[in-house]
Formats: structure tokens, sequence, C-alpha cells
């Protein structure tokens, strides 16, 4: 066994690696760029080494800064986490030619198995069913369009390289083909630095199911059975399960089989995921999968397998990469229980799951909860930034069965904090305790269907309100008394700062922003307690402010927990994993006006422009796409908030801004 390793990554993964290898004694060296400086993977590092600049393509994507890192470092071995370079046939060609360990599979296999349509040929001659599709080389508009035709509507376009849902674009109408296909391809010459795809049918009822293959380098390969990875987001793994809910025990085992095939057909060697889809129309069936392409790595979503059978498949792989045999045989993989993973990401669900970024001023779970786990790539006070993907972490719930699992996942989502980006916390919590979701009425087009229930529109609660006022009042009544004990005279009524006031009771308008929505709330004090109205209804709330943010409070004599985390022009109340930002007005603002009033396109976070649709003087209806943006790794395309004309356009391609900058202003509207 080597004595250190490099782990060619960052954020959760790269902790990730770092403790399976620390516990066995290893040597961890981590990369890092100009963004990543205070980074959490450098920080669990025994060693670390700066490798460039934010953008990946000039720190993470350059094969020969890692390489001089692990030389300069004295790393034996390489492990590529997943993503960046993972993939990459000729990054594990530089570490065999440099005379170090790679952890995964060998070139050959990478290249076999690295572009989906090589591989879909590959499959063919081996008698696995494939999607139908084009999966050749020519790349024209016009004849892929012929081939989607030919296919029928609606069509998946792919890009032939990398993964993770990026140059992928369902098209369902054949005239916006074309420019799901120029879409499609940017967005993969930038994340993989290919632009080429493939076209393939879409299934009606996908179920996303995966198997874990696993091979060493003396002809041994099993399978460690599959996971169900069909709730997605953009064509992005969201929530994944292991095992599939009713999966037939000849299916798993017919679809198992057919991947170790697979493996063994181009001299596999480590940790990799073949890709199935299913048709689940009529339920799992063992003539109804077919093979959509093989992950060539560790996947995200490895821990729900770990959960099932016992493992530790790091360890496996840096066993394996060592020369040492498999640990198991076939026969003596286990299969226990039922695991479900979340992916935790900094997004705002209310705005089409656009990327969040900035400090995180609050990130804590519930403590010594029994058969969960976190897999966290940052820690409180970590900058989420916005050159890399923006998963925070990932958390695994592990039990008896599946309703105990998604039971134990809920309670625990639901006992988060998380506080600065927005984030898909509160999401994933409802789409744990969906009905159809519990009982695995599921495919890939679930959450699309269902989005109106899991996301609900923005408002605020008697109860979120109430829980505000009981953190602001008393934070401010903090202060004011941590102020007055200076004062020549602390005793005096004259200088009280709590709800006493000589000549009876006053109420107050206390003035928040919500969503970009002004509240005026009316507040009076009654001893200990206040009412307040709300949406026209009067409400009575009592409570307490623990140090630490933590709050007992009740509202109309119901009462519940929640958390108050200060920021710097508002606050946050955390309730059930739903964290509502309040922020206070600006006095010399004459009003508050919501996103949609503002008369101007502005960008939502910092980013790249890629395209401009919108042109001056030009009428545009609500909805209209007029500037395509590129952020964290994906294309997001920006549209019209309501009817106008455009008045200007402050960006061309090419053009990198910050949040809030206007891209499109819309000319006044006349008065009436």
């Amino acid at each position: 066994m080597f004595k250190s390793i490099l782990i060619a990554n960052r954020g959760e993964i790269a902790a990730r690696v770092m403790r399976t290898a620390r516990a066995m004694g290893l040597r961890t060296v981590a990369v890092y760029s100009d963004a990543d400086a205070g980074a959490y993977h450098v920080r669990q590092a025994d060693e670390a080494v700066h490798i460039g600049p934010a953008a990946a393509k000039e720190s993470y994507l350059v094969i020969e800064k890692i390489i001089a890192a692990a030389k300069a470092s004295g790393a034996e071995a390489i492990h590529p986490g997943y993503g960046f370079l993972s993939e990459n046939v000729a990054f594990a060609e530089a570490c065999e030619k440099a005379g170090l360990i790679f952890v995964g599979p060998p070139a050959s296999a990478i290249r076999a198995m690295g572009l989906k349509d090589a591989a879909k040929a590959l499959m063919e001659k081996a008698g696995v069913p494939v999607v139908p599709g084009y999966h050749g080389e020519m790349q024209d508009a016009r004849f892929l369009e012929g081939e989607a035709q030919k296919i029928s509507y609606p069509v998946l376009i792919k890009a032939v390289a990398g993964g993770g849902g990026k140059g992928m674009r369902r098209v369902d109408d054949p005239a916006k083909f074309e420019a799901e296909l120029k879409s499609a391809q940017r967005e993969a010459g930038s994340a993989f630095g290919d632009e080429r795809v493939l076209v393939e049918k879409y299934v009606a009822r996908p179920r996303h199911i995966e198997i874990q293959v696993f091979a060493d380098a003396h002809g041994n390969a099993v399978y460690l059975h599959e996971r169900d990875c069909s709730l997605q987001r953009r064509h992005q793994k969201v929530i994944e399960e292991a095992p599939a809910p009713d999966m037939p025990p000849e299916m798993r085992r017919a679809m198992g089989e057919a991947a170790v095939a697979a493996a063994k057909a181009i001299g596999y060697r480590g940790a990799g995921t073949v890709e199935f889809i299913a048709d689940a129309s009529k339920g799992l069936r063992a003539d109804a999968f077919w093979f959509m392409e093989m992950n060539t790595r560790l996947q995200v979503e490895h821990p729900v397998t770990e959960a099932i059978t016992g493992t530790d498949l790091v360890e496996w792989q840096l066993r394996v990469a060592a020369g040492e045999r498999l640990p198991l045989a076939q026969k003596d993989i286990p299969l226990k229980g039922h695991a479900v993973e979340v992916r935790l990401y900094a997004e705002d669900p209310a705005k089409k799951f656009f990327p969040s970024t900035g400090k995180l001023i609050r990130l804590r779970a519930p403590k010594d909860e029994a058969h969960i786990r976190c897999d966290m790539g940052v820690e409180e006070g970590d900058e989420v930034s916005m050159f890399y993907d923006p998963m925070i972490g990932k958390i695994i719930a592990h039990g008896e069965t599946r309703d105990v699992a998604l039971a134990r996942l809920r309670h625990f989502l639901t006992g988060m904090e998380v506080a600065g980006p927005k984030t898909n916390l509160a999401f994933l919590a409802a789409v744990m305790g969906h009905e159809a979701f519990r009982r695995a009425d599921i495919d890939t087009g679930f959450i699309d269907r269902h989005l109106d229930a899991l996301v609900p529109l923005p408002g605020v609660s008697a109860e979120v309100l109430g829980a505000a006022l009981i953190g602001h009042v008393l934070t401010r009544v903090r202060r004011a008394r941590a102020a007055q004990a200076a004062t020549r005279d602390p005793w005096s009524p004259w200088a009280a700062t709590d709800e006493w006031i000589v000549g009876g009771h006053r109420t107050e308008t206390m003035k928040f922003i919500v969503g970009g929505v002004a509240l005026s709330v009316p507040v009076t004090p009654r001893g200990s307690a206040a009412h307040f109205v709300h949406e026209g209804t009067e409400h009575l709330v009592t409570g307490s402010l623990e140090p630490d943010g933590k709050m007992a409070v009740a509202v109309d004599g119901r009462g519940f927990k929640a958390a108050f985390v200060p920021a710097e022009s508002g606050f946050t109340v955390i309730r059930e994993g739903v964290a509502t930002e309040f922020s206070y007005p600006d006095p010399l603002d004459v009003d508050v006006a919501s996103e949609a009033d503002t008369g101007a396109l502005k960008a939502p976070m910092p980013g790249k422009i890629v395209q401009v649709l919108a042109v001056p003087g030009a009428s545009v209806r609500k909805g209209a796409a007029l500037v395509v943006m590129e952020a964290m790794k994906m294309e997001q395309t920006l549209a019209a908030a309501a009817d106008g004309v455009i008045a200007s356009v402050h960006v061309a391609a090419g053009d990198q801004v910050e949040a809030g900058a206007a891209l499109v202003v819309f000319e006044e509207k006349a008065e009436a």
C-alpha cells in the first residue's frame, strides 16, 4: 500500500476521500485555487498545494499543475474524485507516465466508456439493449434535427462527454430543437471541453437506475446492487436511494450481471457505475431497461450503496489501486435495509433553482442522530463560490425499511439550520413528506410534475412573523441593555429598554422586507407578550431567545421551535428547515418595489453572459428569453418578468457581470 495520496478535487468529495485515507494511515495532500485558499477540504488535508486562479480551466482542470503538485508534495497516488479530471483519459495517462498511481480504471477503459456514443456502440455489439437514437459523429444541426424527427419527439440531447446533467436538454417542440442544441453544445464545451452531442428517444415514464460495479486487477468483478436516481432536476440527480423501490429480484440480477459483463469487456478496474433507463409505465420489468452510459469513477451517490452493503467504497478503491484483490465475492455482498441520500444545494427553488452564493452564516444540524450521515464540503462561516458546483453537501439516512429511512431523513432535514445563500433544504424536506414519493410513485419527471406542492408560493405565515418579532425585539433589547450598562443611572425608568412605558402601552409599527415585498406590522407590547396584526388579523405572541439564536415561540397559544440568525442588513428565521429572510428597509428609500417592477432585468448572481437575445425597441411578452448567463457551471436563461418594450441592452456575449447588474432596461409605462 502506498503511504501518501493527493486528491485532485475540492469540496465534499475531497474531504470524503481524506476521511478514509486518514483512517487507513495515509498522508493526504489537497490542491486549491485562489478561490479555495481557506476552503474546508484544504483545512482537512495534511498538506495543500496552490494550483492557480479561481477558474477551473486554469486550476483544477490543468493536468500539468496537478502532476506537479503531486511531485512537489511527494504523493505516490492521485484520487480524482468525481467531476473535473476524473474521467479524463489524458489525465490517467499522465499519472502513469509520471510514475503515479491513478486511483481509477485504466486509461483504455475510460476511453472505451468515456464518450457516450462510442460506449453505446460497444454495448450494442455486446448485445446490451440501448435507447434508440443517433450516436454517430455527425454534428451538423440540420442533420441532427432530421435524426430527431426519425426518432420522434420528445427527444433528449446529451453531451457525448461528461455527465451531471451538463449539456443535456429535453426537447418536446421541433421548433425549439436548434436553440436547445446550441445551448447544450455551449454548456458541454464549457464543462468538458467537448461540444459534441448525441440525440436519443426520451422515455415517457423513465426510472433512472444504476448498478455499482467493482473490479480488481486479478480478473474479479462484482456488482453491489442498484441505486435509484430518478428524482432529478435539469437532468441532475437530487435524491438517490438504494435499493430501487419495487425492484424485482430477477431484474436486479439481470442488470447486475449485464453491468459486470460490461466492466469485464473493457478490462475495468476499480469503482464504476453502469447507468440504465427503465420504463416504469407498467412497473419495473427485467425486459424493459436500456443501457445509457458508464461512469468510470466513484459517484456522488455512493454513500447509499455503502449503507446497504456495510462497505467503504473509497477503501476498496485504494486497496484495488494498490494491487489488492476485491474484499468480497459476489455471494458475500449483503443487502441490508434501505438508504436515501439528498443533495443540499445553494440554490433558490422559488426562482427555478437558480444557484446562490455567499457566506454560510449558519450551517448546523441536529446532533447525535443515529443512522444519519453528513458528507459536507463546507462549514459554518465558509463561502459558497460562484466558480464551482453549488452543492453544500449530502445527507444520508439508513433504516430497516424505506419508510423508516424516509422518516428519519425528513426529521433530520427539518431540524437543520442553514442561512446565508438560498438553499433547497425546505424543498428536500417537502419531497420526503410527499405522498407520491412515499409510495414510490416516481420517475424522472416527478419534480416537475409536483413542483407547485414542493415549492410553495412565497409568503410569511403568522407563526414565522411572530418568531421574527420575538427575535428582533429581544435582540434589540439585549443590545440596548448592554449599552445602558455604561450609563450613570441604569435603573432610571426613562432609560428602560423593555416593554415598560410611562403612561401605558404603545403600538409600534415595525417594517421589514421579505422576498422583495414590504411588510408593516403594528405591534403592541402586553407585559411579557405582544399583540401584532398580520393580514388583517390580530395575533398574540410570546417567546424567549437563547444566546445561540434558538427560540421557543408561541403564537395564539401554539408553541414551536425556531432559530434567529442576525445578518448585516436584517435577519433570518428558520422553522422546520424553512429559512425566511427579513431585511430592514433603507430609510432613504421612498418605496420598496418588487423585482418585477424595477424596470430592468438584473443579474441574479455573478456570472458570464453567454448569449443576448434582447433587442432595443423590441416588444416582449412575459416569459420571453432575453439573456443566457453561465453561473456555477450551469447555463441559466433569464426571461422577461412582464410584458414590455426594451429600452436598452447593457451587456454583450462574453461579459462578466456582478450580482444585481442591470442587463436589460425596459421603457417606462405611460401613466393612464
